[in-house]
């Protein structure tokens, strides 16, 4: 059974330097998608370690691409 994990434990996970690579974050176990910049005033950041984070950056690139090719 997964348990829902708290606000407390989130954001513990997101401020551990071990879980950033350079501007990416990478932690398999934070179940969020897109989690706050190392500094939140920066914005926001995919979670690169999920799987859905790679079809979304994927999305976003053929969005941009789509875009250029037909405008």
């Amino acid at each position: 059974m997964k348990q829902k994990l708290d606000q407390h434990i989130l954001d513990e996970m997101h401020k551990d330097l071990g879980n950033w690579h350079g501007p990416f974050y990478c932690n398999r176990k934070d179940p969020r998608l897109i989690v706050p910049k190392y500094d939140p005033m920066l914005g926001y950041t995919f979670n690169f370690a999920s799987k859905y984070s790679v079809l979304a950056a994927v999305f976003i690139i053929l969005l941009i691409i789509g875009y250029k090719f037909f405008l």
